[in-house]
């Protein structure tokens, strides 16, 4: 990488070239467009999750990362722990979601098409750390 910071190049990864060599969850797979490995990025991940009509994805958290979703397509929802319930997001194409740090959480698809949203992460991987339940026996970025 250049120290001439207004002559570097740009990157294209084509809609063909995203990869599925990134933390995966059950119930849903993520596809890497921008990274560390794919662009060289030092601060930002960005790619795409699909999943099935009537799927759901296990539960998972992403790290220290920010994750921002807008919703290309279907009708996914996005479901996290408030205290001892469960709160549902229903989403529709054209929206946005904000995922703080540490947060577990699960994607679902009600709808009877395929759910696609566009993910950016604020990290140069895509951080994926599974859990059992929405409810961690240690709560997320704690040492057990």
């Amino acid at each position: 990488m250049s120290d001439d910071h207004w002559h570097r190049p740009l990157a294209q990864i084509r809609a063909g070239e995203l990869t599925g060599d990134t933390g995966q969850t059950s119930g849903m797979t993520r596809w890497e467009a921008i990274s560390g490995k794919s662009t060289g990025a030092e601060k930002l991940w960005m790619g795409q999750t699909h999943v099935a009509a009537g799927a759901k994805s296990g539960d998972h958290h992403h790290g220290e990362a920010e994750t921002a979703i807008f919703v290309l397509s279907g009708t996914p929802a996005f479901v996290f722990a408030d205290g001892d319930r469960e709160v549902r997001l229903e989403t529709k194409p054209g929206d946005y979601v904000f995922v703080p740090p540490y947060v577990p959480h699960r994607e679902e698809n009600p709808g009877a098409g395929e759910a696609v949203v566009v993910i950016a992460r604020s990290s140069q991987e895509g951080i994926v750390v599974n859990l059992e339940s929405l409810w961690p026996s240690t709560p997320p970025g704690q040492v057990p």
